[in-house]
């Protein structure tokens, strides 16, 4: 398991960059940023949460029961939307509200 960039979608703010613990995304020569060593990843999702473009996918490889499915993030307010997209484009979306969060 480890993150992916689209590179297509990354507008080069660095933010990923900055939420990385393991200090393992780079950018290129084009600003874009890139994880040097996809093996390296932790799967810790910082750099997911950081992206507000939604150029940051978790990948769900085999070993996890994913089957190559990905992993996005985005929020909009106080809501926070997580969605597994399979290798079919089947979407599941769970949506949570922070306000709630701590709730129960």
């Amino acid at each position: 398991m480890s993150i992916r960039i689209s590179q297509s979608k990354c507008v080069g703010c660095g933010k990923c960059i900055e939420a990385c613990p393991g200090n393992l995304i780079k950018k290129d020569a084009q600003g874009k940023a890139y994880i040097k060593h996809i093996r390296d990843c932790w799967g810790c999702t910082s750099c997911l949460k950081e992206c507000k473009t939604g150029a940051v996918f978790f990948y769900l490889g085999a070993d996890i029961g994913g089957h190559g499915s990905t992993l996005s993030f985005s929020e909009k307010g106080d809501i926070s939307t997580w969605k597994v997209t399979d290798i079919s484009g089947n979407v599941q979306t769970i949506e949570v509200n922070k306000k709630d969060a701590n709730k129960y």
